[in-house]
């Protein structure tokens, strides 16, 4: 009989990363493809009816799933919430649910509800499970420690996905990453040996995108772009003859170590390739933080020149940035501060630094008894700015810091500094995707003239705007970009600063209330004027929450709305009971 299999990709929390605020500007639903689901399907047998849902572009619906015969699902820790939703909703209508993908492979024991995880590289544990499944013996767990030939991977399944509903198409080249970062997963899930398609195996996935009809930006998601350059430079080299014969249709960006900027060749044929961006990890300018965590790439190096030489070479540099390291010291929010402004990072992504499942950095924190049992690593540090280990610096002293970082660094003034510092940079006329203009931009040029002259950070956008028009005209297209973007980064970061405040107003008066029950009821003998006070002092503090959560928008509501519904549960619970006990009657 043939199965029908429904895939599901988790929706993703509105973060930095998820660009959702300025996704309305260019008519888009999502940033990036499920790129790892439409490889699994193309992994299913053909007889198969396969159908996806991306619940960051549609609505999933119980119809969805009640006509599914099974259900396969994916995701990233930062969509942990979303997927435990989704399973949840599969277990109450009892369709089995096969789960794969980074979070299961790392936190599959503390995962419910999942009937099958089939782990690890799909291309190697999925084919053992079908044959099970096929067979009416299907296990609970296919893990493997072999890492697949991924020449022999197929195509994904792109015609499960509407190209328009989405700003960037994602594809891969290689797995795995020849560095040895304590931080990060990347080494424990696709290991140290970069292993690679074929040159031409890559070039014809772009063409089938190309058949699709999507035009525009193209992410190469490789953990590390540039893990074996001379097989690099053989694919650039076969992409620049792709692109010249189709006249360049797409933009390309991806993720590459520091040591770019040493390979002048390189550098070259990413330009020629049609490259435009390049996401590197910086992490942070101390050189002994880099030395604890095993960042050797980025030591004994000029970082600030080696970002300035990829930038004059035409491509911008995103970065990622971390502070909570062990040799922290306290002045280093100040130093990320100036070292991001004065690189011309626009899109900084500083994160709090989180100890991963499996990583080196997990381990060595578990041996030395520092990891919070009651708090796992989310992977999203937009609203939940708590840290899943003990540090050496305290705590609070880092997420002070941190708040710091992100309120200076995405303050208009700053933000359009940096997107001017680099637009400087970047040579005009070396982009070999050229920018055709569209409706589309039309639109979004408007709603950004719009939205942005008439914001409260008009002076800083129409003065940036003005200077690009002036000095760098060249790049005005790449400026509305940048402006856009800047909208999402205004957006999240006073969310990320209104959740913090919020959720620890949330904490005291949830422990006021609790601590004043307590004292009442220490207390004997009637009402008395004192007790009538810091009633009526709780009540008032009630109502100014109210209107705080009233006025955040609907994601913090969303993040707080446990820890708010816990507040009013207790509020409701003591306040008649105080007042019970000392029998005085005031109406909130």
């Amino acid at each position: 009989m043939k199965k029908n299999i429904l895939m599901v990709y988790p929706e993703f929390p509105t973060t930095y990363w998820s660009m959702k605020c300025s996704l309305s500007f260019i008519h888009k639903k999502s940033s990036l493809i499920p790129l790892g689901l439409l490889t699994v399907a193309a992994l299913l047998p053909k007889e198969y009816n396969v159908t996806l849902i991306d619940m960051n572009v549609k609505k999933l619906t119980m119809k969805d799933i009640k006509e599914a015969d099974m259900v396969f699902i994916s995701a990233m820790i930062v969509q942990k919430n979303s997927f435990d939703e989704v399973v949840a909703l599969c277990n109450q209508l009892n369709i089995p649910v096969v789960a794969g993908g980074p979070y299961p492979t790392s936190s599959h024991e503390k995962i419910s509800g999942v009937d099958h995880f089939v782990l690890n590289e799909a291309e190697i544990t999925l084919p053992p499970f079908l044959y099970d499944y096929e067979h009416g013996k299907p296990e609970h767990m296919y893990t493997t420690t072999e890492k697949p030939d991924i020449t022999a991977t197929p195509a994904p399944r792109f015609d499960l996905i509407n190209f328009r509903d989405y700003n960037n198409v994602a594809l891969q080249n290689s797995r795995g990453c020849p560095f040895n970062c304590e931080f990060c997963d990347i080494i424990e899930l696709f290991g140290r040996v970069p292993r690679f398609k074929d040159s031409q195996q890559f070039v014809e996935e772009m063409d089938l995108v190309y058949q699709q009809g999507f035009r525009g930006s193209l992410f190469i998601v490789d953990d590390n772009f540039i893990g074996n350059k001379n097989k690099v430079k053989e694919l650039l080299r076969k992409i620049i003859t792709w692109q010249r014969k189709h006249s360049y249709p797409f933009s390309l960006f991806t993720e590459a170590s520091i040591n770019l900027a040493g390979d002048d060749e390189l550098l070259h044929l990413m330009v020629e390739a049609g490259f435009d961006m390049v996401f590197v990890g910086i992490e942070t300018p101390d050189a002994e933080a880099l030395k604890s965590c095993n960042k050797s790439q980025n030591l004994n190096i000029d970082l600030f020149m080696r970002i300035q030489k990829i930038q004059k070479a035409g491509l911008e540099v995103t970065g990622g940035f971390i502070v909570g390291f062990d040799n922290d010291t306290e002045d280093i929010f100040e130093r990320q501060i100036e070292f991001i402004q004065r690189a011309g990072i626009p899109m900084a992504m500083v994160g709090i630094l989180g100890a991963l499942p499996h990583t080196q950095l997990s381990k060595r924190l578990k041996k030395e008894g520092r990891l919070k049992a009651e708090t796992a690593y989310s992977g999203n540090n937009t609203h939940s700015l708590e840290m899943s280990f003990v540090p050496v610096m305290p705590e609070k002293k880092i997420i002070e810091g941190y708040k710091r970082i992100i309120s200076e660094l995405y303050s208009p003034r700053k933000y359009f500094e940096r997107c001017y510092t680099l637009l400087t940079r970047l040579p005009i006329g070396v982009q070999k995707a050229p920018r055709k203009i569209t409706l589309v931009d039309l639109r979004a040029l408007f709603l950004s003239l719009i939205k942005q002259t008439f914001s409260s950070y008009s002076f800083h956008y129409l003065r940036f705007l003005g200077r690009v028009v002036i000095h760098r005209a060249g790049h005005f297209p790449t400026a509305i970009e940048h402006a856009i973007k800047g909208f999402h980064f205004f957006k999240i970061t006073e969310d990320i600063l209104n959740a913090e405040e919020l959720s620890s107003q949330l904490d005291n008066a949830i422990q006021t209330l609790k601590n004043t029950f307590s004292a009442l009821a220490a207390m004997p003998g009637p009402y008395s004027h004192s007790t009538a006070k810091k009633i009526r002092t709780l009540v008032h503090y009630r109502h100014s929450l109210e209107k705080k959560y009233s006025r955040v928008s609907q994601d913090v509501q969303q993040f707080l709305n446990g820890k708010y519904n816990e507040y009013i549960n207790d509020f409701n619970t003591y306040i008649p009971r105080m007042r019970d006990m000392h029998h005085y009657g005031i109406t909130g």
